[in-house]
């Protein structure tokens, strides 16, 4: 049996109608006025909070500007950790490689003035050399201390000497070189100083 479409209609106007009575709370309609004042009630409270919640706010907002800050600094400050220890990770063995440079160079200055060792002295002053182009390209410098002033950072004074053609306070001798690793002292170097 087939329905003419206007008479589809119709019947489902009426059946929407019949369901809508029927799922009408009539419990609901009568407690929606009530509802109304405490809504009211509430803005006026929410009103009254903001101050508060407005200076909670700010204070977490502050706090997590804070943390983001120190999160920041402790990022460069590892960045910076990182590449000083990979710039510094031979400072222990260059110290170690120091004393056998200076007693190298003590045997080939003793050695300089024997003649019948003259091929052995010639062989081991490249030895030499090639350690020392070695510790330089290693980041080693040797500091020069010889005619400078005496700057208490760089140099160790050992004891003092007079001599009137040198103005006080400048380096006479060096008995032992010191050296630097970057800007890292490694070991100062051993002077006399002049004293007038």
């Amino acid at each position: 049996m087939t329905l003419p479409s206007s008479d589809f209609r119709n019947f489902n106007l009426k059946q929407q109608r019949t369901l809508k009575k029927e799922h009408t709370d009539p419990v609901a309609e009568t407690t929606a006025p009530e509802q109304a004042p405490e809504s009211t009630a509430e803005t006026t409270q929410t009103a009254e909070v903001t101050p508060d919640l407005q200076a909670e706010v700010e204070r977490y907002r502050d706090a997590a500007l804070r943390a983001a800050a120190d999160l920041e600094n402790y990022r460069k400050r590892m960045i910076r950790e990182k590449e000083e220890a990979i710039r510094f990770a031979n400072a222990g063995l260059l110290e170690k490689l120091l004393p056998i440079l200076d007693n190298f160079e003590l045997g080939l200055d003793a050695a300089k003035g024997d003649e019948a060792a003259k091929g052995i002295v010639s062989g081991f002053s490249m030895i030499h050399r090639q350690l020392g182009d070695f510790l330089q390209s290693s980041g080693l410098q040797p500091i020069d201390a010889v005619g400078g002033a005496f700057d208490p950072k760089l140099h160790d004074a050992l004891g003092h000497e007079t001599d009137p053609d040198q103005a006080d306070g400048i380096v006479l001798k060096q008995l032992r070189r010191g050296y630097r690793l970057a800007d890292r002292l490694v070991r100062p170097s051993s002077v006399i100083v002049n004293k007038l």
